[in-house]
C-alpha cells in the first residue's frame, strides 16, 4: 500500500487514524470504512477502484482522471463522437511513437 512512499505512520495522520490499525488494514484482519479507503486512496494517489483490486490502472494526473470521467455526463452522441475522436488519435500517436523506436533501431 505504499505506492507514495509513505509510512504507516505518515499514512495514518493523513488518513486520521493510528499506525497499528493502517498495519491491520494491510495483513486484512479489518476492513476500513469506505470513508476511510477513500482518504487513504486520496493519500497514496490512487482510485479507490485501484486500492480495492478492481483497477490495475493508476490515474496520478488529476486532470486526465477528470477527463476520463467527463464523457460519463455527456449526451451519448457527443460521447460516441469524443470517444472516436480521442480513438482515432490514439492510434496515430502509437502508431508514429512505434515508427520512430523501429527507425531509432535500425
Amino acid at each position: 500500500m505504499h505506492s507514495k512512499s509513505l509510512s504507516r505512520d505518515d499514512l495514518a495522520k493523513a488518513v486520521g487514524t493510528s499506525s497499528v490499525i493502517i498495519g491491520r488494514y494491510e495483513r486484512n484482519e479489518i476492513t476500513p470504512s469506505v470513508e476511510v479507503a477513500a482518504k487513504i486512496a486520496d493519500a497514496l494517489d490512487v482510485s479507490l477502484d485501484y486500492l480495492v483490486g478492481t483497477s490495475s490502472f493508476v490515474v496520478k494526473d488529476k486532470k486526465m482522471l477528470h477527463r476520463l470521467e467527463l464523457p460519463e455526463k455527456i449526451d451519448n452522441d457527443d460521447r460516441e463522437t469524443i470517444l472516436k475522436v480521442t480513438d482515432n488519435y490514439l492510434i496515430s500517436a502509437q502508431l508514429q511513437s512505434t515508427t520512430k523506436k523501429l527507425k531509432q533501431k535500425a
